[in-house]
Order: C-alpha cells, then structure tokens, then sequence
C-alpha cells in the first residue's frame, strides 16, 4: 500500500462529533510520548498531518485521519501521562472506550509500546482490553533505532511474554527516524482491509 492521500477529518471528544461510520478504522492506542503522532506521519509521508510533541499527553481528543479516501486511522489519547490531572486522564479513559465498545468499523488497534522498556502496567490492561473485545494481534514496537539488534530481539520477546502475544499476534518494530518497519506495517493494513 502507498499513501498517497492523508487528510485530518475530525477531532472529536464525544460521538455526536464522529465522522460518519462509512470506512474501516484502525486505531492507534499507547502511552503518552510513544510516538503515535510520529508514526502517523511516518506512514503518511506528512512531516506534520499530525502534531508531535516533545511533552506527553498532546493528543487529548480522539483524531480521525482520512487516508487514500478509503480508510481512516484514529489517533487515541495517549495513557498513562502522569501529570495530568485524575479527571482530565479519567475523562479520556471515558472518551476511548466510548469509541472502543461502540464503532461498528473499527477493525483493530494497533498498540504501541516503547521497545526500550518493558510494557507498563497500563500496557497491560490495555492489550487484555483489546483482547477482551476482539481488537488485539497487532503491537507497534516504536523507537526501534534506539535498541541494538541484540537487544532488539531481547526486548520484543520480553514485551511478547509480558503482553501475553501468541503466535498469530504480530509485533513490528518501527522507527520513525531511521524510517525503518512502516512499510510491514502498511502491508499488514493492506491485507486488514482486504478481509
């Protein structure tokens, strides 16, 4: 799959501000600074489609990204930022589940999880969630230059096991610097909309 068309069509916090539920969506979830934005634009070939932040907790509405004219993918809160205030992360907790329980054309979430550390506790209750309403299989393991190869087949067996992956679940390291593992994962949307 190329991107060749990528276009912001809504930001929404409630789902009376949704787009209408007429394409397949793939939803990006993970915590504060993982790098969602960054590989948003990475996989778009956008240097700014979405706004990166060097400060956690950015992305406080659910972003909806019309790509191709023919799928979105959601950009979802990050989790997990602990200097937002309780009501504040409890509100987006709110705000993605609405989104998660309730889209009919959502087709998976892509987790994504820092490969330098290992998945937090948050990390964890997410992927069981998602697993839990059948949106599970696919972990974006980002900052993937930051790893030796050694330790990059180190950290992703232990996110493997800490996540609890079987063998169909796929992890894909990425990084957006180098430019490196985008292009598996746009192979692995391609067959996803396929189904």
């Amino acid at each position: 799959m190329i991107i060749k068309k990528a276009e912001l069509e809504a930001v929404a916090v409630k789902p009376s501000q949704y787009p209408e539920d007429n394409l397949t969506e793939i939803a990006f979830a993970g915590r504060s600074n993982v790098g969602k934005s960054s590989l948003l634009n990475l996989l778009t070939n956008r240097k700014s489609l979405a706004r990166v932040s060097g400060s956690p907790g950015k992305t406080r509405t659910i972003n909806f990204y019309k790509i191709n004219d023919s799928f979105r993918i959601v950009d979802l809160p990050g989790y997990g930022y602990a200097k937002a205030s309780k009501s504040l992360t409890q509100g987006w907790g709110e705000m993605m589940e609405k989104y998660l329980e309730n889209r009919q054309n959502l087709k998976i979430v892509v987790q994504l999880i820092d490969i330098r550390h290992e998945p937090s506790k948050q990390d964890v209750q997410m992927y069981e969630y998602l697993k839990y309403y059948g949106l599970d299989g696919l972990v974006v393991l980002t900052k993937a230059d930051k790893v030796s190869r050694n330790e990059l087949n180190k950290n992703t067996a232990m996110i493997r096991k800490s996540l609890g992956l079987g063998p169909d679940d796929l992890t894909i390291p990425v990084s957006a610097l180098k430019r490196t593992g985008y292009d598996k994962l746009l192979t692995v949307f391609d067959s996803l909309l396929e189904e």
